[in-house]
């Protein structure tokens, strides 16, 4: 089989099996992430450097070929013959190509096939200015997230949306709203040149792939201080440690000073994680809402964000919704075993005080949240 050959078969796979992911390595097998977990490809391994090469000679843009040569690692989009898109990555280790390629369907993902709560479509329809932050780590689905929301902002309202992605993974078609997508690499060098000019291309909307470095967080907290609507993925696990990686990015000196502009600028802060299915092989999302209100501009300014996970359990009525709350609901409706939940929960007392009767990988009974 020719290594274009290998490729091309490889990238089929991944719609024929599910698989989320694809991983080649010289020296191995490749391997699907399917529902999460890995699944060797009954093929050859492959075994040079050259052969490796000689897959991606033809997907790697012939324009950023010399960046790869240089940094030794790439992000590029592509999209297969099935119509599905593939964000990848190659990069060298121990000398020799690697790559990790994700795939991204072609169809925009609804809130409802993402199986996201209520709270996510109606805080994005209630916000018109603000800074929207998708908060997970690697692979909990942020993309398609910030998918479903920016493609219900393109049906129902007539904006101006620019998005900034390394590399564009879903494609927009404009509907009520019309789009620019800039793809780092191919439209522009690097974030920070993208967003240093975005306000004068007059946008409503601006959605930044990934906040990764101070500049494009500062640019990001500006920009929805002066009235744009801007979102964007940062990786955190939870409400709570996405306020400490922002300041992260900023000297201690800077502090209050990025602090006061949140505080007034952050209109939510939407976290998840994908947990094993009871159905097999799927995943559903648990997910944390915060939302800014006059308590929160409080404490954000006050530096108490301890209090934050409290404010969160107490405020389900507002939209606001906690990790604990939604694994309970997830077992209620038996989206997930009580088990599972265990795992993934922030506080095992807590959820175990939230659920009465349950519903284990190993047992029948059907978990019931107390109060509902």
């Amino acid at each position: 089989m020719t290594p274009k050959e290998t490729i091309d078969n490889l990238l089929a796979g991944m719609g024929k099996f599910g698989a989320s992911d694809l991983h080649i390595k010289v020296g191995y097998s490749p391997y699907y992430r399917v529902a999460g977990h890995l699944r060797q490809v009954e093929l050859a391994r492959i075994d040079s450097t050259e052969y490796m090469e000689d897959m991606f000679r033809a997907l790697v843009p012939e324009a950023r070929r010399e960046e790869y040569a240089r940094h030794g690692d790439l992000d590029f989009s592509l999209k297969g013959a099935s119509g599905d898109r593939f964000r990848i990555n190659v990069y060298r280790a121990t000398g020799e190509m690697h790559a990790a390629i994700r795939r991204v369907q072609s169809e925009i993902p609804s809130f409802e096939s993402l199986q996201l709560p209520a709270t996510y479509e109606k805080t994005i329809g209630n916000t018109h200015a603000g800074l929207v932050l998708i908060s997970g780590v690697t692979g909990s689905g942020k993309s398609s997230t910030m998918a479903a929301l920016l493609e219900h902002i393109n049906a129902t309202r007539s904006t101006h949306i620019i998005t900034v992605e390394d590399p564009v993974e879903y494609v927009f078609k404009p509907k009520k709203s019309i789009i620019s997508q800039r793809e780092i690499g191919i439209d522009i060098p690097n974030y920070s040149e993208a967003l240093r000019f975005v306000v004068r291309q007059d946008p409503d909307v601006i959605l930044i792939g990934e906040m990764r470095d101070r500049e494009t967080m500062l640019a990001a907290i500006q920009s929805a201080e002066t009235g744009h609507l801007v979102m964007g993925s940062i990786h955190c696990s939870d409400a709570t440690q996405t306020f400490a990686r922002i300041l992260e990015f900023f000297d201690r000196g800077d502090h209050d000073f990025i602090r006061s502009s949140l505080s007034s600028s952050l209109a939510a802060i939407m976290c998840q994680r994908l947990l094993p299915g009871i159905d097999e092989g799927t995943r559903v999302p648990a997910t944390e809402v915060l939302l800014n209100n006059a308590t929160v501009r409080d404490k954000i300014r006050r530096s108490e964000d301890e209090d934050l996970p409290a404010i969160i359990a107490q405020s389900v009525e507002d939209g606001m919704r906690s990790f604990t709350y939604s694994l309970a609901e997830l077992i209620e409706n038996e989206k997930i075993y009580y088990d599972v939940a265990m795992e993934y929960a922030p506080s095992r007392e807590a959820l175990a005080s939230s659920v009465k009767g349950i519903k284990t990988s190993t047992q029948g009974l059907v978990g019931r949240v107390r109060g509902k």
